[in-house]
């Protein structure tokens, strides 16, 4: 929603203020689909060349997920939290092998499957189970999970990142192709200089149109849509070091209720429940 408003807002003032100064916007009307076509053309063709094909289908898969709302809310982490405090709670009470069926069949798990959102998330779920499967399995101190821990939420940063920044490629070559796009204009202008001057200068206009498209394409569109990807990718990397801060508090001795309140800091002021929330709908839960 915000990101059509924002280009509405962005076109609106742009080609406003060049009509408004008598701009003649039939010229660049015209000259639009041509250069639209080289100008993408030669972008989407670098694009292929420059990214192998798990990362071109990220970034597609990115740019759908930038036309959506955030899926990391506050009413999610107060979901995964209850979740977790659920999880932790059973295994104080009833010892770590009490959770080893909810760990190996979580589609399967009443605790899973009481919080959907979080429970049908796949990669969220064989995050947590991954870990409890090593907590249970007790081969494996605190220092040594959280370890493995950093390693995976670096990874999966990174693989997300590949996308942000095959992205921000595109961004930054946008302009030079707009270049490319306007010499071929001046080209083609250069062999009709017999031409009378009002239509040379038609023509060096239309020309001029493509350097102007790269550079509108580049920081209105294209770039724009790289960062808003960045802050999501940002928004999923938040949610796993909560699961982590939770889990190692868990495994340090601390009772399920503190280790929750230490995934709770993690997250983002905007996006954290307060201590009441977070307790009302654990206990809410029950």
């Amino acid at each position: 929603m915000f990101v059509l408003i924002g280009w509405g807002l962005a076109l609106v003032c742009i080609f406003g203020v060049f009509i408004a100064h008598g701009g003649n916007i039939h010229v660049v009307l015209e000259a639009l689909p041509f250069e639209m076509i080289t100008i993408f053309g030669a972008a989407i063709g670098a694009f292929l060349v420059n990214n192998q094909m798990k990362v071109i289908k990220a970034s597609l898969a990115g740019l759908g997920r930038c036309f959506k709302g955030s899926k990391y809310s506050k009413a999610r982490y107060m979901e995964m939290m209850a979740l977790l405090y659920d999880i932790l709670q059973k295994a104080r009470k009833e010892g770590l092998m009490s959770i080893e069926k909810d760990v190996e069949e979580p589609h399967n798990s009443p605790i899973f499957q009481k919080y959907p959102v979080v429970g049908n998330d796949h990669h969220v779920v064989e995050f947590i189970t991954d870990y409890l499967r090593m907590m249970v399995s007790g081969n494996l101190n605190a220092h040594e999970i959280e370890s493995l821990m950093d390693s995976e939420i670096e990874t999966h940063h990174n693989e997300e990142h590949a996308a942000v920044a095959a992205i921000a490629r595109v961004a930054g070559g946008l302009p030079a192709f707009g270049i490319v796009a306007a010499v071929l204009g001046v080209v083609n202008t250069m062999g009709s200089v017999g031409q009378p001057p009002a239509i040379l200068g038609g023509m060096i206009g239309s020309a001029l149109v493509g350097t102007f498209l790269g550079i509108l394409l580049a920081y209105a569109f294209v770039e724009p849509l790289g960062g808003l990807l960045e802050q999501k990718v940002e928004d999923g990397s938040k949610e796993l070091q909560c699961i982590k801060t939770t889990l190692l508090a868990s495994m340090q001795g601390y009772a399920p209720q503190v280790a929750v309140e230490f995934g709770r800091k993690v997250l983002y002021s905007g996006d954290r429940p307060t201590f009441a929330e977070l307790e009302s709908h654990v206990k809410g839960r029950k």
